[in-house]
């Protein structure tokens, strides 16, 4: 039986589908099940598991480092990148670009070896500030061992979102940059007024893929520290981590829900401001039009 031309894009569909229901929607919701039972999901617990999972030590620990670490580093990059890409774009040379993208291509492995050389106790920073007189620093412990994180983040991450910045920099027509220039606009102006208000979707972009990528920098600390890290860098991920080594499948579902409650809320909100248009705006360059006028 041959199948109707109108449907035949069901062939094309149905695999993928079934694909996406078998190894993500079953998943979820066996996940969202077991977050409601006990450890053998075979009993109604209820709201227990969430009571269970606020009340541990760990779990508020590892919110309150993976909040802190994620409410700095993200601006932090956003703002970063968005600078270095702004400042690159201007420029010829293509070298400088490269530069930046290398840290994408070193492997984790290779980059916590070099780490451990830079940053441990006997390593070369430390013997460096010795020589000099100086009191060695402990990077893989205290509040240090965060802003390490963190500078390896934006190490790591920075190239990343610089090419994305790029991307949407490039679609801007070079001859809006030239009619803000006749205006008499200055570097400042043609930046807040010009560029900003054409990079919202890109901005967008860039917010949710820093989000994502803040929780991969797991891959990191893990090699550099292991599954039980100074406290100051105890993430989530090493907790959900080490509760799957224990079989506290229970624990790690009701926590996985929130997890993931949070993040859908979060980005629904993101993607709400991105859509939202400002009220007023006494000049603005647009890329929807081909010259500068009022908006």
């Amino acid at each position: 039986m041959k199948l109707n031309k109108n449907y035949r894009f069901l062939l094309y569909i149905i695999p993928g589908m079934a694909g996406i229901m078998i190894f993500i929607i079953i998943p979820l919701l066996d996940v969202m099940r077991r977050s409601f039972m006990d450890g053998s999901a075979s009993s109604f617990v209820g709201l227990g598991n969430y009571k269970a999972i606020f009340s541990n030590m760990p779990f508020r620990l590892a919110v309150k480092n993976t909040l802190f670490f994620d409410a700095v580093s993200i601006p932090l990059i956003f703002v970063l990148s968005l600078l270095l890409a702004y400042t690159v774009s201007r420029m010829k040379n293509s070298l400088i670009r490269f530069a930046f993208i290398v840290p994408m291509a070193v492997p984790s492995n290779a980059m916590m070896v070099v780490w451990r050389m830079l940053f441990d106790d006997a390593g070369v920073i430390n013997g460096l500030l010795t020589a000099y007189g100086r009191e060695p620093v402990h990077f893989m412990t205290g509040e240090v061992a965060m802003y390490l994180l963190i500078g390896t983040y934006l190490w790591k991450n920075m190239g990343y979102n610089m090419l994305i910045w790029l991307s949407a920099l490039g679609s801007i027509p070079e001859n809006i940059y030239e009619a803000a220039k006749i205006d008499g606009a200055g570097c400042l102006k043609i930046f807040t007024r010009m560029v900003l208000p054409n990079l919202r979707k890109a901005a967008y972009i860039i917010t949710v893929l820093s989000l994502v990528n803040s929780f991969k920098v797991y891959r990191e600390v893990y090699l550099l520290v292991g599954a039980y890290p100074d406290e100051n860098i105890y993430m989530l991920q090493h907790l959900f981590n080490n509760w799957f080594s224990k079989l506290d499948i229970n624990k790690l579902s009701a926590a996985s829900c929130v997890t993931a409650v949070f993040l859908f809320a979060l980005l629904g909100i993101l993607l709400w401001v991105s859509k939202i248009e400002p009220k007023e705006r006494k000049r603005v360059y647009s890329c929807e039009t081909d010259d500068a006028g009022e908006a």
